[in-house]
């Protein structure tokens, strides 16, 4: 157990490491730098070429790009993530700040999107006619293919202007969540609907299963103890990927609805050209997928007795 921890920090260490450099170069390959970038974005026009390189020269943009990477990796593992070239604050209080709005849509989105996911997968599974069951697995494709800006333009119009049943939006109180979680989860019930059926399918055509049959578990005895608990591993996986990608869903969604959280504040950086925050936002996405699938990992032998933690690391 110790030795698979250990194994799987040192890898959560190399892949935040990885996406810190892929980052800064991608960064450092834009035809301007942030001191310039901020300059023009305050309209100090006036400063003359002397100036403007003594400001390059103080803030270390005129180093080697090898230096500004190790300064920028040292403030890193301090935890300096710099500030923002918009508003001067800390890029950590920034998304500190930002952080528990996009955790709480996150989690009630997740909520939704599994128990939904779940839902259809196990009536298309057990439908005893064709065409039940290709009904219900039409839905997941349907969803999935719904732009989710588009349904989130749709629920505001009927649910919140038509029908006056929730708000359109705003950050604060359970009701201004509802709306946003129901956007982002579709993506998420259409994965796992999909993986949970077919594994479900997988599942129930092993022998075993006829044996509890024969031995006379009925079809929800059949379902809840035997069947789900073997079907669920690949869709944990399947889920783990998800979260990870909620965040890049959070971006569109807190902008339709006007929601505060880390997708709003990483559309504005983008749009301001905001190099700090948008470099702290990449590196939180890293982290949250790191550890999302290791907590996956970790639940593994948790459903499946056959899987231990000393075999996942060979």
């Amino acid at each position: 157990m110790g030795k698979y921890l250990a194994a799987r920090a040192l890898q959560a260490v190399l892949v935040l490491l990885g996406t810190f450099t892929l980052a800064f170069v991608l960064l450092s390959v834009l035809p301007s730098d942030a001191l310039s970038i901020k300059l023009a974005g305050s309209g100090d026009s006036a400063l003359g070429p002397e100036e403007v390189a003594a400001l390059r020269a103080e803030a270390g943009y005129d180093d080697p790009l090898v230096v500004q990477y190790l300064r920028q990796l040292g403030g890193l593992l301090t935890g300096d993530l710099g500030t923002s070239l918009h508003t001067g604050a800390p890029v950590r209080s920034m998304i500190g700040s930002a952080l528990p709005h996009t955790a709480q849509l996150a989690a009630l989105a997740l909520l939704f999107g599994v128990s939904a996911g779940l839902l259809v997968g196990s009536l298309a599974a057990h439908a005893r006619g064709r065409w039940a069951r290709e009904l219900l697995m039409s839905l997941p494709p349907l969803g999935i293919s719904f732009p989710t800006f588009a349904v989130g333009l749709v629920l505001i119009q009927v649910v919140a202007f038509q029908w006056r049943a929730l708000p359109s939006g705003g950050t604060d109180g359970f009701q201004n969540l509802v709306l946003p979680a129901i956007t982002l989860a579709l993506p998420v019930t259409a994965t796992v609907a999909q993986i949970f059926n077919r594994s479900l399918r997988e599942v129930l055509e092993q022998g075993y299963v006829d044996t509890a049959t024969a031995k006379g578990a009925g079809r929800l005895r059949l379902h809840l103890r035997h069947a789900t608990r073997n079907a669920a591993g690949p869709t944990l996986t399947a889920t783990a990927v998800v979260v990870g990608n909620l965040l890049g869903g959070a971006v569109v969604t807190e902008t339709v609805f006007s929601r505060e959280g880390v997708g709003r504040l990483t559309a504005d950086a983008v749009t301001r050209q905001d190099l700090p925050v948008v470099q702290g936002v990449v590196l939180l996405s890293a982290l949250v997928f790191v550890v999302v699938n290791l907590l996956v990992d970790l639940t593994y032998p948790l459903l499946d007795r056959r899987v231990t933690l000393t075999e996942a690391t060979r």
